[in-house]
C-alpha cells in the first residue's frame, strides 16, 4: 500500500460507541488489508455451533472429543456460508493465504479433514464468513472513531477464553477500552 497504513496481521477493536450487531464488542484478526479493502476474521463471536457438526455434514467424522466439541465463530457477515480456518502453524494445505509466518487462513476442505483426523494445525479456529471492508471504506470507519487498531497476539486468538479476548486486545494495543468514550472528536 502506498501512502496508507497497512493494517494485515493486526486486531482491529470495536470501540465501546460501535453499535453494528455484526462487530459490537468485536476483535477482529485483518488477514489482508491493501488498495482492493480489508478482509478479517472475528476472533470472539461463538456460534451455537460445534466443529463436530460442521465435520459430520461435510462427512468428515473424527472420534476425538475436543476436535467435535470445539466452537465455531461467526467471522463475520459476509459469506456466511462459507468456513474459514484460521491457523499456526501455516502449514500447507490448499487454498491458503499466509496472512504471517506463522499464521495463515485457509478456506478448503483439506484443512477440515485433516483436523478431523487429527493431523491438523497445531492452533485453529473454524469459522463461518468473514469481515470485508471495500476499497478506503475501513480508513474511514478508523477515522470515524468506530475502531482501534493493534498488534496481533496468537495467545490472544487461540487460547484466551473468548469473553476476554476484547479487553485484552485493547490492553495489549495500550489501551484501557472500559475508559474510552463514545464521543466522537477531532483537536
Amino acid at each position: 500500500m502506498s501512502d496508507q497504513l497497512c493494517l494485515s496481521n493486526q486486531f482491529l477493536i470495536a470501540m465501546p460507541s460501535l453499535n453494528d450487531p455484526n462487530f459490537s464488542r468485536s476483535v477482529t484478526y485483518i488477514c489482508q488489508h491493501n488498495d482492493d479493502g480489508a478482509m478479517g476474521i472475528i476472533i470472539n463471536q461463538p456460534l451455537q455451533l460445534t466443529l463436530g457438526e460442521v465435520l459430520s455434514d461435510l462427512d468428515l467424522p473424527t472420534s476425538q472429543e475436543d476436535i467435535r466439541d470445539s466452537v465455531v465463530f461467526l467471522g463475520g457477515p459476509v459469506q456466511c456460508e462459507r468456513g474459514f480456518v484460521l491457523h499456526q502453524p501455516v502449514g500447507e494445505w490448499e487454498a491458503t493465504l499466509n496472512v504471517s509466518d506463522e499464521i495463515g487462513i485457509t478456506a478448503s476442505r483439506s484443512i477440515l479433514a485433516s483436523i478431523a483426523n487429527g493431523q491438523g494445525p497445531k492452533n485453529s479456529i473454524v469459522t463461518l464468513g468473514y469481515a470485508g471492508w471495500g476499497a478506503g471504506q475501513l480508513e474511514q470507519e478508523i477515522l470515524a472513531n468506530s475502531w482501534l487498531s493493534g498488534p496481533a497476539d496468537s495467545d490472544i486468538i487461540f487460547h484466551l477464553p473468548v469473553e476476554q479476548r476484547w479487553q485484552a486486545a485493547a490492553t495489549l494495543a495500550g489501551v484501557d477500552i472500559t475508559r474510552l468514550s463514545g464521543d466522537v472528536g477531532h483537536a
